[in-house]
């Protein structure tokens, strides 16, 4: 269920897409990652997609086992990311249900499947043309 509260904060507080640069964007997918990483995610994959699509900048797709562990992957993100950059998400789908949990924030979607969801819906392969992102701390 998603919180209106929060939601109604996250629209007066998130950095609007006229201030979003580039390096936040990538921030946020970065965070994104490794808090879902954190959380024991599988198969985290981070997506430039600013130069194929107009719907975000990055995709973060990752995949949990559990609708449990969807919940629990997307709580990190949220919290991780409010905490580091100060941004919460615009909008998050799929809690009730948790079969796929998407995760929006303007210029960076999070996208957190069951494995058969993501092998059905296959969208590292769609935006495969997307450059692929090292999210991994050195």
């Amino acid at each position: 269920m998603v919180d209106h509260a929060q939601t109604q904060y996250a629209s007066k507080q998130m950095i609007s897409g006229a201030n979003v640069d580039e390096h936040t964007s990538r921030e946020t997918a970065l965070v994104a990652a490794r808090a879902a990483d954190d959380r024991k995610a599988d198969n985290i994959l981070v997506l430039c997609v600013s130069e194929v699509s107009y719907l975000a900048d990055y995709f973060v797709i990752v995949t949990g086992f559990s609708q449990a562990q969807l919940r629990g992957i997307s709580q990190a993100i949220s919290d991780q990311v409010e905490i580091e950059l100060e941004r919460l998400p615009l909008r998050v789908e799929g809690q009730g249900e948790g079969n796929w949990v998407l995760m929006d924030y303007g210029d960076v979607i999070v996208h957190i499947l069951l494995p058969q969801g993501r092998d059905f819906y296959k969208l590292e392969a769609f935006w495969g043309h997307a450059e692929r992102v090292n999210w991994q701390s050195d």
